[in-house]
């Protein structure tokens, strides 16, 4: 049976090397890619989207920004940890930390069953919003990697061994701590927000569409384009 899980979707970035698109809302296989990240985590609650406020999600998905928008994705996951909080209960946030502000008509808190299951989840997945392959398989697998007590994190490793800290999934205590550390999380970079986490290493076999590919250009758009052609061709 899966753990209860929350799901954190950083969708606020510039795309400065795609000509400043709203990338998230970027179709690949005429799905916006946003659209397929939040598919892949349908079973969190809730799910969480940092960023500028953007209309036509599925329902039950909370909106917010992170403070100051655009300040990096560490801005962003503090964002979303502080939405978790229902209104009222929200725990001392670190010195120049914000509260999380509604992006536009935002989606209200968790309320009823959302609200309980935030409290209650012990792990949020984090993840980008420009991910077209993230599957609910490889969520699964990230989320059975945490099944050791001594681990802060798992996250999806590439066949060149390197580590793609937004396709992860984290202990919210572990990673809540870190953030009250680190201080003013605008401009910080994801490496220092796990420094010193335990985190396990996650491959998917060879046969699987790459999970941790992200689209940050038009050539890795294109790429995209073209394996789904050929998947649908098979």
């Amino acid at each position: 049976m899966t753990v209860p899980y929350v799901a954190v979707v950083l969708a606020g970035g510039r795309a400065r090397r795609l000509g400043g698109v709203d990338k998230p809302a970027t179709p690949v296989g005429g799905t916006p890619m946003l659209h397929r990240v939040l598919a892949a985590v349908a079973g969190a609650h809730p799910r969480i989207v940092v960023g500028p406020h953007r209309g036509g999600l599925p329902d039950g998905v909370l909106q917010v920004r992170e403070e100051p928008p655009g300040g990096g994705p560490v801005a962003a996951a503090a964002a979303g940890l502080a939405a978790l909080r229902p209104a009222g209960l929200a725990a001392p946030r670190p010195a120049g930390l914000a509260a999380p502000r509604p992006a536009g008509l935002a989606a209200p808190r968790p309320a009823g069953p959302d609200a309980a299951a935030a409290l209650a989840a012990e792990v949020v997945v984090l993840l980008a919003a420009d991910l077209p392959y993230l599957t609910p398989q490889a969520v699964t697998r990230l989320l059975a990697a945490l099944d050791a007590p001594d681990l802060d994190g798992a996250v999806l490793v590439d066949d060149t061994g390197r580590r793609h800290l937004l396709c992860g999934a984290w202990r919210v205590r572990a990673l809540q701590a870190r953030l009250d550390a680190l201080g003013p999380p605008a401009g910080r970079a994801m490496r220092r927000l796990v420094d010193g986490l335990s985190v396990a290493e996650v491959r998917v076999p060879a046969s699987e569409p790459p999970p941790w590919y992200d689209c940050d250009t038009e050539e890795d758009l294109r790429r995209a384009e073209e394996w789904t052609a050929n998947d649908r061709a098979r």
